[in-house]
Order: structure tokens, then C-alpha cells, then sequence
């Protein structure tokens, strides 16, 4: 299924998993076919050393925020709590980037977008992306 062009949210993820547990993106796409879903939810994974890996493509509707796949991208950050300078460094490149592309999307953590009780990114997106500027 096509994504629309009216993406309105960018919404960061963590993986929820060991800090120390150095996952990629096929791990990902791996674990949510273990799922039953149709593979990888994210468009973009950042591992621990802070490559950026895609996972579905930008124009697919992804899996990973419930009632608004249609209208967000979203990118996962590998660990739970404690992630590493690069990834940071990785997730201020990925989020200008699709702001330049979706100047009026709102960037979200997971457990900001509502309808979810999860914690995920387990930090503050909001006061991160106000300390970046974004």
C-alpha cells in the first residue's frame, strides 16, 4: 500500500531492546515477521554506531503507529534508554532531512502520538528536538 503525500507526523521509536544488543534492520524486519506484519514497520532504523539502515521504503505505509501509518514515517533508534552520540548524531541528519521534504510535520516520540502506552523513545523528543533547532 502507497503512502499519501500528506505525511503529517515523524514519529522516533526505540527498538525496546538491550542497550547492548546491537540489532539491524533485518534483525528488525526479522522480528516483526515473527510478529504476522508484513516486515520491517520503520522506514529507517539507527543502529548502535549510528548507520542509518532503511527499512520500508519511504512510499510504503509503515507499521508502527497505530491509526496513523498513513500520515507518519517512522524511525527506530536500536536500545531501549541509553543510546549512543552517533545515533543521536544519525536521528538529527534523518529528522532535518524529512523535515526538509515534510516542513509541516510534526516530530513525535512513539508515546506521544496518543492511543499507546508504550514510553518509547524513552527520552523527551520535544525538549531534544528544541535543544537541535527542528
Amino acid at each position: 500500500m502507497l503512502i499519501s503525500g500528506n505525511i503529517k507526523l515523524l514519529v522516533v521509536h526505540c527498538s525496546d531492546t538491550d542497550n547492548d544488543e546491537d540489532l539491524t534492520a533485518l534483525d528488525i524486519h526479522k522480528m516483526h515477521l515473527n510478529f504476522g506484519w508484513d516486515g520491517i514497520g520503520y522506514h529507517k532504523v539507527i543502529c548502535r554506531s549510528g548507520k542509518v539502515e532503511n527499512g520500508r521504503p519511504e512510499y510504503w505505509i509503515g507499521a508502527h503507529v497505530k491509526g496513523k501509518n498513513d500520515v507518519s514515517l517512522g524511525v527506530c533508534l536500536i536500545g531501549r534508554d541509553d543510546f549512543t552520540k552517533p545515533q543521536f548524531s544519525s536521528l538529527e541528519a534523518v529528522l532535518r532531512e524529512w523535515k526538509s521534504l515534510y516542513p509541516d510535520a510534526k516530530i513525535l516520540g512513539h508515546r506521544d502520538t496518543g492511543n499507546t502506552s508504550k514510553t518509547c523513545p524513552n527520552f523527551d523528543i520535544g525538549l531534544w528536538c528544541k535543544d537541535k533547532n527542528l
